[in-house]
């Protein structure tokens, strides 16, 4: 049993807004950015989301989903995660009945709603990682700062 349609819609109409701007930064949870099969439009979805080896898995708690939907029909996504963005590529869908990517306690929980099914997401190299803020590849700080003090320019002595 995963959880009822009729919640989802809520959490979409209601929880997300509220929920949206601190999912980036929050413990446990991300801002997937996908765009739409056919409309083309971005979306940005909050998810609980969770750290694995190569990359991301998340539980589909309703489901497979439109977000997950286009999330496998595009073959990635970005995900802002703590304050960074971060490009996530070929996207599976896993059917596990142990949920032994998840971390402990959510597994429990997860187990509770009796979720099953979860997508997990590779994480791209590093030289494809954006800051989110900028939405430009990030760089080192020392290179930002080298860029920082050539553009800008010295008051004359």
């Amino acid at each position: 049993m995963v959880l009822p349609r009729r919640l989802a819609r809520f959490n979409r109409v209601v929880t997300n807004r509220v929920t949206g701007p601190l999912a980036g930064w929050l413990p446990g949870f991300g801002v997937i950015i996908h765009r739409g099969r056919r409309s083309g439009r971005e979306y940005r979805t909050p998810i609980n989301i969770f750290r694995t080896s190569d990359g991301y898995v998340a539980a589909l708690t309703y489901g497979v989903t439109d977000w997950a939907r286009n999330v496998l029909a595009a073959g990635g996504c970005e995900l802002e995660i703590r304050g960074r963005r971060a490009r996530l590529t070929s996207p599976r869908l896993v059917h596990d009945p142990t949920r032994r990517d998840m971390p402990p306690v959510v597994r429990q929980v997860v187990g509770m709603i009796g979720a099953t099914d979860f997508i997990h997401l590779r994480s791209a190299p590093d030289a494809d990682q954006v800051d989110a803020t900028r939405r430009e590849p990030a760089q080192p700080p020392a290179a930002r700062r080298a860029a920082r003090s050539r553009s800008t320019p010295r008051p004359p002595p």
